[in-house]
């Protein structure tokens, strides 16, 4: 290419160029970052618009008994400058938690489209057997056993979101009997959302109470438990490939492969750090000596309800966005390796390359994060990563052809940019060693350069050349 100006610059000079324009091309890497982050956005919205009406992410809690009862009080006020104490009586509720749980859920994912995006989707069918007896020592709890109103006690159930309660109504049994239902009174971990049940616990002072339930649910993204039995154990099913376990509390037991998993929960409430009586009265209440491992609890509790929940995320294998994020991330590096190539044939091969020219072949490997976005959003990530690698790296190569006035000199253009990309993939699939091999391709790439550029004057400025 003929030279624009009548004087040749320094190699020095050539450099200092090729950084300033890289420095640049940070700029519309930005913004591609940025759209990356729009989509990602917008493809939430359209996740959420599409399980509108389904059924949120589900949490379930209980079964819980709630019994009424009455308890004194004692207050003391000041009248006419005296203190004076009065007695009286008001209505309390102690809520009991089973001494055991076994509940099953199998787990019925779906996977449900509109236009360029989709969402997860399921059903779940919970059935379980609770267990629940009237503690010996209630005394202690302030509570007096003839204070208790059992004939107006209530099985309660908690729902995050009573919108995926499809199909047939839940059906609960107590002790063999069908009982009837009613909507609300859920515990606050699930912000009152639930059902509940009417009934006489009046047998419970002579035997323990059995409660079988089953109900259908749908909800998207996750499932999750609250443990509150004394010896809680959760079975869960499901032809869903790829869990995630989260929440405060892992498997005991799991087995996950390409036909789905089975995954079992065992939680007792010496995990949970509570009893099993809960009178709402912390007064009242039996001191729980301190323990080593309490603080662990407390700092559980304090990081919110998730924490002390045991939950399976149904997630994509593969999140097309967070792919894209990261292959742009490494975007500075495939302009760096491209414009030292073109910088080592301009001063070392002696083949000018231009200020434009630089820009335009930076333009084009910036163009490869536009077209990797838009093609992974409808074809997968995978193939679009192939069609983007491939257009750009044709057009590239064919460009240098041009520039470097050989087809040899495009060739190496060619092979650095077929390295790279393929380079690029397997950082992106090996996330754990992207560190370790990225600082290996920094360091051959500044021993390449140090190698060629060994007897380069770089301050050399060379006579003008007529024009």
């Amino acid at each position: 290419m003929q030279p624009d100006t009548a004087f040749q610059r320094s190699p020095g000079l050539k450099l200092i160029l090729a950084i300033v324009i890289a420095m640049m091309l940070t700029i519309p890497l930005f913004a591609i970052y940025l759209l990356v982050y729009d989509r990602q956005h917008q493809s939430d919205t359209a996740r959420s618009s599409i399980a509108q009406g389904w059924g949120g992410p589900q949490t379930l809690i209980g079964p819980l008994l709630a019994i009424p009862y009455q308890a004194q009080t004692t207050t003391t006020e000041t009248v006419d400058g005296k203190q004076v104490t009065k007695t009286g009586i008001e209505m309390r509720e102690l809520v009991l938690s089973p001494e055991t749980a076994d509940i099953a859920t199998k787990i019925a994912p779906e996977v449900r489209k509109r236009s360029i995006y989709e969402a997860v989707v399921y059903g779940a069918h919970t059935a379980g057997r609770a267990r629940f007896a009237l503690p010996a020592d209630l005394q202690r709890y302030g509570v007096a056993a003839d204070k208790l109103q059992l004939d107006r006690a209530e099985l309660r159930f908690g729902v995050s979101d009573p919108r995926g309660l499809y199909g047939a109504p839940p059906k609960v049994t107590i002790d063999g009997v069908a009982r009837s239902l009613q909507p609300g009174k859920g515990p606050g971990e699930t912000n009152g959302a639930g059902f509940y049940t009417w009934l006489d616990a009046t047998a419970l002072t002579t035997k323990p109470m059995i409660a079988d339930f089953a109900f259908d649910l749908c909800g998207n993204a996750s499932l999750a438990l609250v443990p509150r039995a004394g010896d809680t154990r959760w079975t869960i099913t499901s032809p869903w490939p790829n869990p995630s376990f989260q929440g405060g509390f892992l498997p005991t037991d799991r087995h996950v492969g390409a036909n789905g998993f089975t995954a079992t929960y065992r939680v007792g409430n010496l995990a949970l750090g509570r009893t099993l009586v809960d009178t709402g009265d912390t007064a009242a209440a039996p001191v729980v000596p301190a323990s080593p491992g309490s603080a662990s609890v407390e700092r559980a509790a304090a990081a919110g309800p998730q924490a002390m929940t045991a939950q399976v995320d149904l997630v994509t294998p593969v999140d097309l966005y967070d792919q894209v994020n990261r292959s742009v991330k490494y975007g500075f590096l495939f302009i760096g390796f491209t414009f030292m190539a073109f910088l080592m044939f301009d001063v070392v091969g002696g083949v000018r390359v231009a200020t434009v020219e630089y820009l335009l072949v930076g333009a084009g490997l910036i163009l490869f994060f536009v077209m990797l976005l838009a093609f992974a959003e409808v074809v997968g990530f995978t193939l679009a990563y192939l069609v983007a690698a491939g257009a750009i790296v044709g057009l590239l190569t064919a460009y240098s052809a041009a520039v470097l006035k050989s087809r040899r000199r495009a060739g190496f253009i060619l092979g650095l940019l077929v390295a790279l990309y393929a380079v690029l993939y397997i950082l992106l699939s090996l996330e754990a060693y992207s560190l370790l091999i990225g600082s290996l391709l920094l360091f051959a790439a500044l021993a390449a350069v140090m190698f060629l550029t060994r007897n380069i004057d770089w301050g050399r400025v060379a006579p003008p050349v007529p024009v």
